[in-house]
Order: C-alpha cells, then structure tokens, then sequence
C-alpha cells in the first residue's frame, strides 16, 4: 500500500512540475505575441496618420 502511494504522489509531482513548465512556456508566448501585437498596432496608427496627411494635401 505504501508503496503504491509513494508511486502515486511521485507520479503527480511530474506532472505538476510539467504542467508549471507548460504554465510558463505558454506565459511567455503570450507576452512575444503581445509585444507583436503592440507593434503592429503602432504601424497601423502610423499609416492611418500618415494616410490622413495624404489626404488633407
């Protein structure tokens, strides 16, 4: 019995463990992606600016 629990407790720290490394791959994802957002989101704002000129002249 004991050692089935052992086995078992063991078996759930890996997959804590895996699931803190996923956490924190997928964390870090979500930031490059925000990061690519925000700088799309200026060249847009840029274009649209630049494109308002062009239109005023």
């Amino acid at each position: 019995m004991k050692e089935q629990l052992e086995r078992r407790l063991n078996e759930l720290r890996a997959e804590f463990e895996a699931g803190q490394k996923m956490m924190a791959e997928m964390e870090a994802k979500q930031g490059n992606l925000r990061d690519t957002l925000l700088r799309i989101s200026g060249a847009i704002q840029a274009l649209e600016e630049e494109l308002a000129k062009v239109e005023t002249v």
